[in-house]
Formats: C-alpha cells, sequence, structure tokens
C-alpha cells in the first residue's frame, strides 16, 4: 500500500519474511493469504507470491459517467416504483421514487453496486421507469424534462456490508464498504435524483476537486 512494492514485484519468501518481522511462519502465511483474499497480491504456480499489476481503481468523483469510459461496463438488477428509504424520502422530498438498481463490472471484477432514485413526479411516464439501457444515462433524460443535473454533494461513509452486498460484490471477510449517498439538484436546489453508490473498501479509492470560491 505505500509503495514500496511494485506491481508485478515478488514477494521475498516466507523465510526472509519471517526473519525481517520476527514472526513464526505460519504466521507470514496467513498474512499472505489475505492478502491474496483482498486482492493485493497474486501466486504464480512454481514462481512464487507477487504484487497485483491493478488493485485500487482511482475514481474521479462525478454526478454522471458514461461507464465505457471508465474501462467498466454494468448491468440493470432491477427498476421498481416504491417508497425509499427514509433518507432517501427526505433527501428527495417525496414518499415515492422509481429505484434503477445496477452492479459495476470491471472485467470479471464486481466494482460497485448502485441504488440510484428518481422522485415520482418527474420520473412517470419516462425512460427512468424502463428496465433498457438510457443513452445518456438519466441526466439526458432529466434535462429534456428541464431539470438538467447541475450540482451534487457527497455523504461518504464506512461500513460492515451487508450480506447481499458482501455476496454480489464478492467482498473478503473482514473488508468495509465505501458508501456513498450523492444528492444531486437542478435548478433551484430541486433534489432529482440521490444515489446511494456501495463500493468494496479494498478496490477504491475517491478523487475530489474543488474549485476554490473567490468571494470567500
Amino acid at each position: 500500500m505505500a509503495g514500496l512494492l511494485k506491481p508485478d514485484e515478488q514477494l521475498p519468501s516466507t523465510p526472509q519474511l519471517a526473519e525481517r518481522y520476527d514472526a513464526a511462519p505460519t504466521t507470514i502465511q496467513n498474512a499472505v493469504r489475505m492478502l491474496k483474499a483482498e486482492g493485493f497480491v497474486t501466486s504464480r504456480a512454481g514462481a512464487g507470491v507477487y504484487v497485483s499489476r491493478d488493485h485500487a481503481f482511482t475514481v474521479e468523483t462525478a454526478a454522471y459517467y458514461d461507464p465505457a469510459s471508465r474501462g467498466v461496463a454494468y448491468r440493470i438488477l432491477d427498476v421498481a416504483e416504491l417508497q425509499p428509504p427514509a433518507d432517501v424520502a427526505a433527501a428527495l422530498k417525496e414518499d415515492r421514487a422509481v429505484c434503477r438498481s445496477r452492479l459495476t463490472m470491471r472485467g470479471e471484477t464486481p466494482m460497485e453496486l448502485s441504488r440510484s432514485y428518481y422522485p415520482m413526479s418527474l420520473a412517470a411516464g419516462t425512460p427512468l421507469t424502463g428496465r433498457g439501457r438510457i443513452r445518456g444515462g438519466a441526466p439526458a433524460v432529466l434535462a429534456d424534462l428541464g431539470y438538467p443535473e447541475l450540482e451534487w454533494t457527497d455523504r461518504v461513509s464506512t461500513r460492515v456490508p451487508t450480506t447481499e452486498e458482501a455476496e454480489i460484490l464478492e467482498i473478503p471477510d473482514g473488508v468495509p464498504v465505501l458508501r456513498q449517498f450523492r444528492t444531486i439538484f437542478s435548478e433551484d436546489d430541486r433534489p432529482v435524483e440521490v444515489s446511494v453508490l456501495i463500493k468494496p473498501g479494498h478496490l477504491y479509492e475517491l478523487t475530489y476537486r474543488q474549485a476554490v470560491d473567490d468571494e470567500q
């Protein structure tokens, strides 16, 4: 994690690590096993253990992005009209919403479980209620309705994954998730979308960039 060992670099042998850290060989083997489960290292038959080529996925946060531009793909898990969780309803200022659930993949690795909620007062009768993919995503639909996505806020926290999240995202035991609670606003600060984004904590880091307000 500190970058002392580079991608594709071989780890020292178990005896070498045991001597360096004054630890029993079984302790070293258990540690390496955990690193493998978390994706930090990989084994090569007859050749040893190596630092993974591709580990943390740095994401420059944005209200919307084209998955293809990030080298990822997604599949829609569900689309439903429902009463959203209390925190989502409070952020949307409505008690009925359309929820679009999807799983984002990078190759064969599950990267993110997302649930995006749209107020029924806007979403009813639009492509947001259908199960198909939407050209240009939800922002295109909202813009056509006269509610372009203009700004957003994130609340980021960490917690233990639910059983469902751990299974869908294939999260190793003991690894937390990053939870982004994102509220997107249109003109007059009207909330038009709330997304709850769940990411495996061992696969992601988030990058935020904010321009300095000259008036502050």
